[in-house]
Formats: structure tokens, C-alpha cells, sequence
């Protein structure tokens, strides 16, 4: 059973959170790029959420940082910017309020998992058997993780 077929509970919750905080006391460049943080309306409750997501790339130019949902389409962060636009999007120092988001077609989630599987191996291997994945960066292994996993873009 791979470790995203069901919700984190506990003590992996509460560590999957704690990013958050870092950035709600205004300390959100000690994570660099990395991390992203996105403020975002309950579907349902309307309330303010919140989610701390890795950044799969980052491209300074554009600026745009692209995610993928480890949780595919049932994550709760993507369900909500799918009914509702983001509120808020901080990486790094960078601050966007009602950031543009865009899902990536299945070839640019391709692409994109495949360079964060380059740019970053040691991590690849050890999150892939966690995704239910082969470790490998073979071309089946990407196309199943882009189908499973749904990647966006967000930029101000």
C-alpha cells in the first residue's frame, strides 16, 4: 500500500504542518524555493486553508512555481483552487496575493516530474516506492505519475 492512498493522520500530520508555521511567523525564506505556501477557501466551509507543498521547479524568470499533488485529485488544497481561485501563494520571500494557477497537461507534468527526478535523485528514489511508483526515471514510470498526479503552475 503506497503511502498516498490514504490521508495522513497523527504524528505524519502534524510534520506534514509544520512548515506551515514557519511561514505564518513571517520566516517562509528560510525555506528558500523549496516550499511553497498556499492559502486557499474551503470548498465546503468557505473557510480560509492552508497548505505547505515542495516545489518541483521554480522558475525565476516567469516567475512560476510549479507543484504536484501527492495526493492526486483527491487532495483536499486542489479540490479547493478547482472550485475557488488561490488567496495567497508565498515562496521563498516572495509574496503573490490571488496568484494565477493553471493544471499542467499530462506531457508538461511529464516533463516536469521527469527534471525533478533529475534535478533531484536521492529524493526521487526515496518519495517514488512512497507514490506507489518504480523508482526509476524510465519513460512508463513518469507517464504513470503524471496521470496519477496532477502538477500546477502558479505565478502573480
Amino acid at each position: 500500500m503506497a503511502m498516498v492512498d490514504r490521508r495522513p493522520t497523527g504524528l505524519l500530520r502534524l510534520l506534514l504542518r509544520a512548515p506551515a508555521w514557519v511561514y505564518r511567523v513571517g520566516a517562509g525564506r528560510l525555506l528558500g524555493h523549496r516550499f511553497l505556501y498556499l492559502a486557499h477557501t474551503g470548498r465546503t466551509s468557505g473557510q480560509r486553508r492552508d497548505v505547505v507543498l515542495e516545489v518541483a521547479r521554480f522558475d525565476r524568470t516567469t516567475p512560476e512555481a510549479f507543484v504536484v499533488s501527492a495526493w492526486g485529485e483527491q487532495s483536499d488544497w486542489f479540490r479547493n483552487i478547482s472550485a475557488a481561485p488561490p488567496l495567497e501563494v508565498r515562496v521563498g520571500a516572495e509574496r503573490w496575493r490571488q496568484p494565477r494557477h493553471r493544471v499542467l497537461d499530462a506531457s508538461e507534468a511529464e516533463r516536469l516530474l521527469r527534471g525533478y527526478a533529475k534535478a533531484h535523485p536521492r529524493a526521487w528514489r526515496a518519495l517514488a516506492p512512497k507514490l506507489g511508483l518504480a523508482g526509476g526515471i524510465t519513460p512508463a514510470a513518469m507517464n504513470e505519475a503524471a496521470a496519477r498526479f496532477p502538477a500546477v503552475a502558479f505565478r502573480p
